[in-house]
């Protein structure tokens, strides 16, 4: 039996998952359904009530947890940043994450990967098993075998999608496009980019700009005049059709860009919490109408599966997923 720490750190949110894997009588395949790990508890902290990534481990182990940091046999951190070796610098959280400091707490053994790639990881473990579908596929078969992409607005526009190896396991393929330019139609959206642009003093609009809860906020300011929190447009948004309807559009813009970038056969999920919390933004006709609206290819992605991923400690599965694959291949 292995002990696994599963971390999932947002620039808002960290949740750390404390589980088991047992591995009696598995072979190297920790497919869904059959990837031997069970949950023991999952532990939710602010990230920015942390001073430090140290601090943040000393907060997680300031209180009972499950087990101890010398009795983990992998931690496994997915960090909403772009990871190099092993350091990570998050965009949207103070402090870097090095891997090195997890000794300082007493870890023996981690691994540094992006918040993505869990969420990734996490589309073929029992996490999703509820996921709403908001668009069926076509050919299952295709489904199981081909590149999954997830893409997810929260805090940032999360990218990551998914292949498998070969093995039975699978190899994630880390992104930062949403950091690339977001592109826009029309005279009216032409407008609004300038908007963004000029008062956000932003060299381009990129997508962390537009499809993410600050878009949100940016975006209703902009039709209505109102300056709101996330949140407060939330529960304005039954009221306010123009703004559920150009934030549905531009979100089923940048999936569709990003399953046409990655020939997304294994399907296109949704995660992170802006539709998590709002699917009303993904359910509005215009996010399926803009997914599938293609000069060349609307055939294609009329029959990709889209599903919303509403489980918000969805990371934590794919990391242990991740440490799952992991353990059994290398021990």
């Amino acid at each position: 039996m292995f002990r696994i720490l599963a971390a999932d750190i947002g620039g808002t949110h960290s949740r750390m998952g404390f589980f088991e894997l047992h591995s009696d009588g598995m072979s190297s395949n920790v497919s869904a359904g059959a990837d031997g790990l069970r949950l023991l508890d999952v532990a939710r902290l602010r990230t920015h009530e942390s001073l430090s990534f140290v601090a943040l481990l000393e907060r997680l182990f300031s209180t009972p947890q499950p087990f101890a940091p010398a009795q983990c046999d992998l931690a496994v951190l997915a960090v909403a940043g772009p990871v190099r070796g092993d350091i990570c610098t998050p965009p949207n959280i103070g402090w870097n994450v090095d891997l090195r400091d997890i000794a300082q707490v007493g870890f023996t053994r981690g691994a540094l990967i992006n918040d993505f790639t869990a969420q990734a990881f996490a589309c073929r473990s029992s996490a999703v098993v509820d996921a709403q579908v908001l668009q069926p596929g076509r050919d299952h078969e295709l489904i199981r075998g081909g590149t999954v992409a997830v893409i997810g607005a929260g805090t940032g526009l999360g990218h990551c999608a998914l292949t498998p190896d070969g093995l039975g396991g699978y190899v994630p393929v880390p992104s930062e496009a949403g950091h690339a330019a977001f592109p826009f139609v029309g005279e009216e959206e032409y407008a609004y980019a300038e908007h963004v642009r000029r008062t956000a003093h932003l060299p381009y609009c990129h997508g962390d700009a537009i499809v993410t809860g600050g878009g949100l906020s940016r975006l209703h300011a902009y039709l209505t005049g109102e300056s709101l929190t996330p949140p407060e447009v939330a529960e304005r948004l039954p009221q306010s059709p123009r703004t559920a309807e150009w934030f549905a559009r531009f979100y089923g813009r940048a999936a569709r860009n990003y399953a046409l970038a990655v020939m997304a056969l294994g399907g296109v999920y949704l995660a992170g919490g802006v539709a998590a919390k709002n699917p009303l933004l993904v359910e509005h006709p215009a996010f399926l109408e803009e997914f599938r609206s293609s000069p060349s290819h609307s055939e294609l992605l009329c029959g990709l599966p889209v599903l919303l991923n509403r489980n918000q400690d969805s990371g934590v599965h794919g990391a242990a997923l991740y440490a799952a694959q992991h353990l059994l291949r290398q021990g």
